[in-house]
């Protein structure tokens, strides 16, 4: 393994651990909600109130602007130009849009929370309390849209530590300010709605920090559309229609759940379930993937970036797959011990288990995304990828509608797993006009089946051992000890079979261990 493939995987390493402290944390940040919402009408207030900020932040921040920004940052880094006066121009350019966007949103949130959660509707008080939570909450797009300017501008150039650790604040804050809230006897969703707001501004303030210090030293300007904008926005905009798209999907099955009680925040929990792998390893690649690519590309070194996407698809589904088959055949024993308390009952637990199995299904193919979308943005192609996720969202709509009358609030689950398997395939075969860059290697055949064999190994030694600690698991004095006990056998198994099968060999492991040293 040579010297760049093993700095590669060290940046991915470094996003994924601190992501995956963030993750953790954000299981303890659910597991409050959870015991302090349950799945009843605050709930399901809090996740469509939530939803909706988030939801424009990865339209216009993480979904487009910085798909087009990054890239366009990273070259101008690597030839020596002003790259602090294009990220200030692109910092005033996003901070006008959005201050604009949340005016527009604060005056018709109403109608705004009718598009996400249509169901509502005939619910007064939850609809009222929805709206009231969103109007506070909603300001937070521009603090989280900004810290994600700044979290691609540290990223562009090597430091992942800040961009990657930010996250953490949310969760801490959200888990003190839960805590004490239920010490003083308040109202656990007043509470929740500013804490968001005040952990956006902590987020901000601390990448903002880091960005100065990286040696950009970022000053407020009026915005101006200069050439340069023009071409970013000429480069955003089909990656925000993209991002449009994947938001629609995200609204169809949550327009489904709003007409099953409780399927709102049932889907919520499940999706935070298989966000944690797919966050930890897709969410890596994705940050440490698109600045390598748009370098190696900048330099002409084609070769290199074609090791870059294989071994980026090795160490993804190294990690994904025994993470999404944990998730299909074990998904009540994790469900159950992470959220069956206070006010999140057994039959919460049944349904959220449900979805969380479905969403396992696709979280391979959720990963890969993030893997191929790379090798589209680092070339500023950000039009393929909207045609393919205009096919994906017709799929998710038709199976999310037409299976509601059948299998109810589930049927969002699958059109979700569903459409990220078509785009995922869209983007591979899209890939290939770009010559090798996706075109797997002889190395990447040989671990791939291994790899998959490893992970079915690890399925079976997880089911029997679920079978045998089942009392244990729903045992409220020893469930935590049965659910560890459950997690670090998976992992030694899964591990024991990668080394018989030689999917990950010892000199290998030597070479990165001597390396990192």
């Amino acid at each position: 393994m040579t010297a760049r493939p093993i700095r590669l995987l060290r940046s991915f390493l470094t996003v994924g651990g601190w992501t995956m402290a963030s993750r953790l944390l954000g299981f303890v940040r659910d597991i409050a909600i959870a015991a302090a919402l349950g799945a009843g009408p605050a709930a399901q207030a809090f996740v469509i109130a939530f939803a909706l900020p988030n939801m424009f932040r990865r339209f216009f921040a993480e979904g487009a602007f910085n798909m087009a920004f990054v890239p366009m940052f990273a070259r101008r880094v690597e030839a020596g130009e002003d790259a602090n006066g294009f990220a200030e121009q692109a910092m005033s350019l996003l901070a006008s849009l959005l201050i604009l966007l949340t005016l527009a949103a604060l005056a018709g949130m109403p109608w705004l929370v009718l598009a996400m959660a249509g169901g509502f509707g005939d619910e007064p008080e939850k609809f009222a309390l929805t709206v009231s939570m969103a109007r506070v909450m909603f300001p937070y797009i521009l603090l989280i849209s900004l810290a994600a300017l700044f979290s691609g501008m540290l990223n562009a150039v090597g430091r992942f530590v800040a961009a990657a650790a930010a996250p953490v604040a949310l969760n801490v804050i959200l888990v003190v300010g839960l805590g004490l809230a239920s010490a003083t006897g308040g109202a656990p969703e007043a509470w929740i709605t500013w804490l968001v707001l005040i952990a956006g501004v902590v987020q901000m303030g601390l990448l903002f920090v880091s960005v100065r210090r990286a040696g950009f030293p970022l000053s407020p300007r009026l915005p101006r559309i200069t050439p340069e904008m023009r071409r970013l926005a000429r480069v955003a905009v089909p990656a925000a229609l993209a991002g449009g798209v994947v938001q629609v999907n995200l609204l169809v099955g949550r327009q489904v759940a709003s007409f099953f009680d409780g399927a709102v925040a049932w889907l919520y929990y499940a999706d935070r379930l298989y966000q944690l792998p797919l966050g930890v390893v897709g969410v890596a690649i994705g940050i440490v993937l698109l600045p390598e690519l748009s370098r190696r590309l900048q330099a002409g070194d084609m070769v290199q970036a074609r090791e870059a996407v294989n071994r980026s698809t090795e160490f993804s589904l190294a990690l994904t797959l025994p993470a999404a088959l944990a998730l299909i055949v074990v998904p009540l024993s994790i469900v159950s011990v992470l959220f069956e308390r206070g006010a999140f009952t057994g039959e919460d637990a049944r349904a959220t288990a449900l979805a969380v199995a479905i969403y396992g299904v696709g979280l391979p193919a959720f990963v890969m995304q993030k893997v191929l979308s790379p090798v589209f943005f680092a070339r500023e192609d950000t039009r393929s990828p909207f045609r393919y996720a205009l096919v994906a969202m017709v799929v998710n709509a038709v199976i999310a509608i037409g299976l509601a009358p059948f299998i109810g609030y589930l049927s969002a689950a699958v059109a979700t797993t569903a459409a990220g398997w078509v785009n995922m395939a869209l983007l591979w075969r899209g890939a290939k006009a770009y010559g090798d860059a996706a075109t797997p290697d002889a190395a990447l055949m040989r671990r791939l089946p291994r790899l998959l064999l490893s992970a079915v190994v690890m399925a079976a030694v997880l089911l029997g051992l679920a079978e045998a600690l089942g009392p244990a698991l729903h045992d409220g004095a020893l469930r935590y000890a049965a659910l560890a006990g459950l997690v670090l056998a998976g992992m030694a198994a899964y591990a024991a079979a990668c080394a018989l099968t030689g999917a990950v060999t010892r000199a290998e492991l030597r070479a990165a261990l001597r390396r990192g040293r």
